[in-house]
């Protein structure tokens, strides 16, 4: 889920409130699926093990980032403003920033389309999976243009529905034992590395962008704290309750979990509710990194958030939500290296010294260089599963962060910065 930083005044903003940012973030249909992806190649416990790590390198990332924010008052993409270049990071993060909005979006409307034709499919209503995805991505897409204040206000409405329809499902799926959960023996492999990988990739831009919203939080304290609470609560709690219904339900599909218990509305309500208004967001902030791009001035804003809305609509029709894995590892690879970059200038080179820090103009292609080598090779293994006849590779979620992350401080200690670096 992508979650776009509403708040343009600059105010103090407490752990707590940064902690809840994050558990809303965390608390959504996503999670769930992610959870059942998991406990079909793994072990309860192994996949719980996956998830713990999996979010712990978030959370690390997230306090790297969120206390660069802090400490320069800033957003990500102007914090990265050094290592990328003025315009190379408005570039680069808002190229990235804008795939995902896509991706989740369409990844959404396929969610909300599929549950509600299995709903109408109740009440023996034929109703096309890609023409729901169409209905529902339009409806969603014109929340956006008209609604988004209140779409945020029920945010806050449908984040603890879905908290509390989650728990209940969770209980009655429970009530004959957890001996069914600690035996479950999977049908097939899931390597370690590739569960890893879809985990990290759930949230990697969340972790690089982090910045956009602890940048109000004064102390770097309460970031690491607000991180910690706020992420691995609440993201193991969904990822759990995602394996536990795929284990005793058979799947982590919420809305077939409450057919199954004779309350379909329940279930079709709190997953409208919770992909309606994330994805209105999703439409929103890929607008916004859209303008971006292309340079669109304000006036275009609904322009291009529109586009955004059809183009992850046209993804929902064709079925999108068939490469969720696929997807979460192309984000894993590409996303992570953002942040290898950014660590390696202002934690290693700055030591954390806000003073030492400088924008540079134009594009800085020591860390863009950086950026794309580390993401092509992070990306290598991703592309290569896509064709059964070459050479598979296991995937490594971090290896491209630790490529960008050694090839930029190298590049930096021996050449320095240049102007043969930048424009």
């Amino acid at each position: 889920m992508v979650i776009q930083n509403t708040n343009n005044q600059e105010q103090a903003q407490s752990w707590t409130g940064l902690a809840f940012v994050w558990t809303g973030a965390m608390i959504c249909i996503p999670s769930l699926m992610i959870g059942g992806t998991l406990i079909a190649g793994m072990s309860f416990w192994e996949a719980i093990l996956t998830a713990l790590i999996g979010h712990g390198i978030i959370v690390v990332l997230m306090i790297f980032q969120g206390i660069q924010g802090s400490d320069l008052k800033m957003p990500a993409v102007k914090a990265a403003g050094q290592v990328f270049g003025k315009q190379g990071s408005k570039k680069l993060i808002s190229i990235i920033l804008a795939i995902s909005c896509l991706g989740w979006f369409g990844i959404q409307a396929n969610v909300c389309g599929m549950a509600f034709s299995q709903f109408l499919g109740l009440y023996q209503i034929d109703f096309p999976v890609w023409l729901s995805s169409i209905v529902w991505g339009i409806i969603m897409l014109v929340s956006a243009l008209y609604g988004i204040k209140i779409l945020n206000l029920l945010n806050y409405i449908a984040v603890p529905v879905l908290l509390v329809v989650c728990l209940y499902a969770l209980v009655v799926s429970l009530k004959e034992g957890i001996s069914p959960v600690f035996q479950h023996q999977p049908t097939t492999h899931l390597p370690f590395f590739s569960g890893l990988s879809i985990t990290v990739g759930s949230f990697a831009l969340g972790a690089v962008i982090a910045g956009d919203y602890s940048q109000y939080t004064k102390k770097r304290g309460d970031i690491v704290k607000a991180s910690i609470l706020g992420i691995l609560p609440s993201g193991i709690f969904m990822i759990l309750v995602g394996a536990v219904l795929a284990i005793t339900a058979g799947t982590a599909d919420i809305t077939a979990v409450f057919t199954e218990l004779g309350l379909p509305v329940i279930g079709v309500v709190a997953l409208v509710l919770a992909t309606w208004t994330t994805n209105a967001v999703n439409a929103f902030s890929g607008g916004i990194a859209i303008c971006n791009i292309f340079n669109f001035s304000k006036s275009k804003e609904k322009i291009a958030v529109a586009c955004a809305g059809i183009l992850g609509t046209i993804l929902a029709a064709f079925g999108i939500l068939n490469y969720f894995v696929p997807i979460m590892n192309v984000l894993s690879a590409m996303v992570p290296p953002v942040a290898g970059v950014m660590i390696a200038s202002y934690w290693v080179i700055q030591k954390g010294d806000k003073t030492k820090w400088q924008e540079v103009k134009g594009v800085n292609w020591m860390g863009v260089t950086a950026w794309s080598v580390g993401a092509i090779i992070a990306c290598i293994p991703v592309i290569f599963s896509f064709f059964k006849e070459l050479p598979q590779f296991p995937n490594q979620p971090l290896i491209g962060c630790i490529i960008s992350f050694v090839i930029y401080l190298v590049a930096k200690k021996s050449g320095g910065q240049s102007k043969k670096n930048m424009y």
